[in-house]
């Protein structure tokens, strides 16, 4: 398995973590996003939907409506899962058409549904380590995202 480390020392620097994924993330990919409260989930995918071209201020966390769907230059699907009972709940959202469409679909709280995403992915695990600084470890969780990791380290190393 793959991965890249991304320290970012602030808010930007997510933003250009975003801009970086939303470059690098070919169409129909599944990211699935972990770590605690205010370790910097939602701000990552307002970054990548943002460099997809949605509204910032349109991207919020999903956590009452548990699915958002934006559309950019390509759709944007946010989950959260935080809010689930347990995997048959999140089943019953119907995630499947979610990952077989062509566009991004975004995971928060994804290791509360693992055992239902599928093998084929990205996960992010983001960490805080300082007031305003964070860590993202992005990895190739099936070794099909080679190319997203590379892009990532170019851009970003």
């Amino acid at each position: 398995m793959d991965r890249f480390t991304y320290e970012a020392g602030d808010e930007n620097a997510t933003r250009l973590l975003g801009a970086a994924l939303a470059e690098v993330l070919p169409d129909g990919t599944t990211v699935a996003l972990c770590g605690t409260l205010g370790a910097g989930k939602t701000r990552l995918v307002q970054a990548i939907a943002e460099a997809s071209g949605v509204p910032r201020r349109e991207v919020v966390s999903p956590t009452f409506v548990l699915i958002q769907e934006h559309q950019g230059r390509r759709p944007i699907y946010h989950i959260d899962a935080y809010r689930l009972r347990d995997e048959d709940e999140f089943l019953q959202l119907g995630p499947e058409e979610y990952f077989d469409s062509p566009g991004l679909t975004l995971i928060e709280w994804a290791d509360r549904v693992e055992r239902c995403l599928p093998r084929q992915r990205i996960d992010i695990q983001a960490e805080v380590t300082g007031p305003e600084s964070r860590r993202f470890e992005v990895r190739d969780v099936a070794g099909q995202y080679q190319a997203v990791i590379d892009g990532l380290r170019r851009r970003l190393a």
